[in-house]
């Protein structure tokens, strides 16, 4: 007697169909990453609207396979509910910051609003906006809402080690990249940037990117990644013969090791070239703290990972960057000073800026419009942005959307802590490490520098705020057994 199997052949077909799905959205999801730097950083209207315009589709893309039942919910986007919450906290935060509301209740919050609407609103405005430019407010709510698309997306379709390992290697192929094209034409004078000859930061490295610190920056963010995977394809256990020390020396030596490597060199050049200040200290303070953290946390910490810290740190800065300028970093730290820069200046005055609607903020994205007001004459360039992330947000956001969005910063690097302790498998501690890093990273270059104003920056630094929770809940039932 015979017996159907036509059953069993079409959930067969309906899981090759799924997993073709799924791996296709997962490759555009790595384009749209390849794609963010390319054009000046997506820093142009039309950059950045095509850039949310690729996001939207591919998130409308997973909602239809969800929808038919051909794609799922992944267990670590699950797990990282915290962290999607509190960003989508901030998404609802902008929201509110453009509905219209009784003057009666924005003057209780924020009479610095209802001070300025009444100075330029009709006598008789019943409701107005806690942003002073509702428009472009508007217009940073749905950039917020693709960064946080982007990082939901990173966490369905990122589902297996093959796949991590392939998102990590795509974000420092990318870096090698900008690393690349904006040494060379740094080294060979034909500075060009997006298509276009550079009218700015001629002789300093800047890719793709039109400023100089956002190349390093994203150049830093990269590093970060490439060290973690470089840390997670080591060994975890000493060698105990010599043939054992030669092969693993051969395979360091001819192995994807040894691209890996040359790979980071050629990005640390490139960091030196764009003569970056806080991007350079930035960099190798936070492999320094983060070394150390990492040694810290390890519990089974090898000779090998003392050794690649190390090397990392003493060829990167005195080999590397001997030939290629280091010492000119040197020399314009040392001459910095208060009297040459106008930064410190901008921070008295955004201060100023923030005490003033230190709650609710003026509005996402609406520095550029309201800082010319609190401008002292001492101060006469114009200011797009506070040149401080910290300032910029606070200003913008008051401390309910500065609030919201540190404590994601702070969930996602307590979260890399853990799961570097907690993990046994190399490439997931070796990523959380590339987290902790970037995260260090970043909140350095942010006291003197706007790099999450950057979408292409932010976006990436999104993605790795997600990384730690892909990296603790990962396969780890199916491999630590709990």
């Amino acid at each position: 007697m015979m017996t159907d199997t036509r059953p069993a052949y079409a959930q067969t077909t309906a899981r090759i169909a799924s997993g073709h799905t799924d791996r296709t959205l997962f490759y555009a999801l790595l384009g749209i990453l390849i794609w963010a730097p390319l054009p000046l950083g997506s820093n142009r209207l039309w950059a950045v609207s095509l850039l949310e315009a690729l996001v939207l589709l591919l998130a409308g893309a997973w909602l239809i396979r969800f929808s038919l039942g051909q794609v799922q919910l992944s267990r670590v986007f699950t797990k990282a509910w915290p962290l999607l919450l509190l960003m989508g906290l901030n998404c609802l935060w902008q929201l509110m910051q453009i509905l219209p509301l009784q003057t009666e209740f924005i003057g209780y919050f924020s009479p610095g609003a209802a001070s300025t609407y009444s100075q330029v609103a009709s006598a008789d405005a019943s409701w107005i906006t806690l942003s002073l430019d509702p428009v472009i407010t508007r217009l940073s709510l749905i950039e917020s809402l693709a960064l946080w698309l982007m990082l939901a997306l990173c966490l369905l379709l990122t589902t297996s080690r093959r796949r991590l390992r392939m998102l990590a290697l795509t974000i420092v192929l990318s870096g090698v990249f900008q690393a690349t094209y904006g040494g060379l034409m740094t080294l060979s004078g034909t500075e060009y940037g997006f298509f276009t000859a550079k009218s700015s930061y001629t002789g300093y490295a800047t890719g793709t990117f039109i400023n100089r610190n956002h190349l390093a920056g994203y150049l830093i963010m990269c590093l970060a990644v490439g060290i973690g995977l470089l840390l997670g394809s080591l060994h975890d256990s000493q060698a105990h013969s010599w043939r054992e020390h030669s092969r693993r020396l051969l395979q360091t030596l001819l192995g994807p090791k040894a691209r890996l490597r040359i790979y980071l060199a050629v990005m640390v050049i490139a960091l030196v070239l764009t003569r970056s200040r806080m991007g350079n200290t930035a960099f190798f303070a936070s492999l320094s703290i983060a070394g150390v953290i990492a040694l810290l946390l390890s519990r089974h910490a090898t000779r090998a990972t003392l050794i690649l810290l190390g090397s990392l740190i003493i060829i990167d800065l005195f080999i590397v960057g001997t030939f290629f300028g280091v010492d000119k970093v040197v020399d314009r730290l040392q001459n910095t000073s208060t009297t040459t820069e106008t930064r410190d200046e901008v921070v008295r005055d955004s201060l100023t800026l923030w005490g003033e609607y230190w709650t609710t903020g003026t509005g996402s994205g609406s520095y550029y419009g309201v800082f010319p007001q609190y401008r002292q004459g001492d101060v006469t360039s114009f200011y797009d942005h506070a040149h401080n992330d910290y300032l910029q947000f606070g200003s913008e956001q008051g401390v309910i959307g500065i609030g919201l969005l540190g404590a994601s910063v702070l969930l996602s690097f307590v979260t890399g802590l853990y799961s570097h302790y907690r993990r046994r498998d190399l490439l997931m501690r070796g990523l959380s490490f590339s987290s902790l890093m970037a995260i260090i990273a970043l909140l350095l270059h942010s006291t003197v520098d706007f790099n999450l104003q950057i979408p292409a920056n932010a976006q990436l630094f999104v993605i790795l705020l997600g990384l730690p929770w892909i990296c603790l809940h990962l396969d780890r039932k199916k491999r630590t057994g709990g």
